[in-house]
């Protein structure tokens, strides 16, 4: 699964980046960063495609079907298994007429035993800004009023996770993140062969503390190692 995460970049770098990749040349100015520990509730920093153009904006993390009878559904459905999107009602229009990339740089996981729960940061080796395959929709509360919502796509995990956890994040390069948003595309298996656990050569992790267990805590220091000299590079 994908329970955290986060984007430690600058409104700049981001705005580089989305300019470079995506043609985006303003952002949202509701949009703050860095932020180092995402969680669900929050709002997420999504990319869509329009149709005629790349968009960026927020989503709020946790996915409420349109049909749903409460919004605090969505605090069930932060992730969507690759293996079932085309299925589930709750995920399989949108797997077809909405889907989103949600904007990262890092995640994190926790290595559990009976007693313990230790938490790690996963990333690119190149530290490089990544987007997770995702799923959005509109809910309409009774009042009239609109609620924009996402879910995050997992995969199998990689041989660099598998101790940690057995499912990943599904992370996009940026072909694959544009092939992702194409609304034209409605092919399911073109869709789903992009559902796959990226390159762990690619990726590596260290073990961080547990303030992050919080979601509250902010700050620079949550994803620093505990123990630099054992971050593991995967080399």
């Amino acid at each position: 699964m994908c329970g955290r995460y986060g984007i430690s970049v600058t409104r700049e770098e981001l705005g580089e980046y989305l300019k470079e990749h995506y043609n985006i040349e303003v952002l949202d100015e509701n949009i703050t960063l860095p932020r180092y520990n995402i969680a669900p509730g929050q709002n997420a920093i999504s990319l869509i495609n329009d149709g005629t153009k790349f968009r960026v904006g927020l989503l709020k993390w946790g996915l409420v079907p349109e049909w749903s009878k409460d919004e605090k559904s969505g605090y069930k459905l932060i992730n969507a298994r690759e293996e079932t999107i085309a299925e589930k009602p709750a995920f399989k229009k949108s797997f077809l007429q909405r889907r989103c990339v949600i904007i990262a740089d890092g995640f994190f996981e926790w290595y559990r035993t009976t007693s313990t729960k230790t938490p790690y940061y996963f990333y690119l080796k190149n530290n490089n800004i990544f987007g997770f395959a995702g799923l959005w929709t509109v809910f309409t509360r009774e009042d009239g009023s609109k609620l924009s919502t996402c879910t995050i796509i997992t995969t199998k995990a990689n041989t660099l996770m598998e101790d940690i956890h057995d499912r990943m994040p599904v992370i996009l390069n940026e072909d694959n993140a544009k092939l992702w948003l194409d609304p034209s595309l409605k092919d399911t298996e073109i869709l789903k062969s992009i559902l796959v656990g990226y390159n762990p050569d690619e990726m590596q992790l260290h073990q961080v503390s547990s303030r992050v267990n919080k979601p509250g805590n902010e700050g620079p220091d949550i994803i620093l190692p505990v123990n630099p000299e054992k971050t593991d590079n995967n080399s």
